[in-house]
């Protein structure tokens, strides 16, 4: 099985954390991909944004935990406790 690391060492913003995801990944339908946590939810069960099987690594994430105020890496970390199709993991 293959390893994606996406790195969100340079992410600033929510917008640059999908961008950074699409890039690395290449998901699947990545035109209709919503760029959103619940697209997200969808994507790792195979709707558009599908990485395919694969082990998703997210790298220096530290940056995230200020998104809204923590909440926005608290539902990354939710997304990834209950992916059953990709391995998420949150570094």
């Amino acid at each position: 099985m293959r390893t994606i690391v996406v790195d969100c060492g340079a992410v600033q913003s929510e917008a640059d954390f999908w961008s950074a995801y699409v890039r690395t990944a290449e998901p699947e339908g990545a035109g209709y991909f919503g760029r959103n946590l619940d697209a997200f939810w969808d994507g790792l069960n195979g709707s558009p944004g599908w990485p395919g099987e694969c082990e998703l690594q997210f790298t220096n994430t530290s940056k995230l935990q200020a998104f809204r105020d923590g909440q926005f890496f608290e539902a990354l970390c939710e997304i990834a406790s209950q992916s059953s199709f990709v391995k998420v993991t949150l570094e």
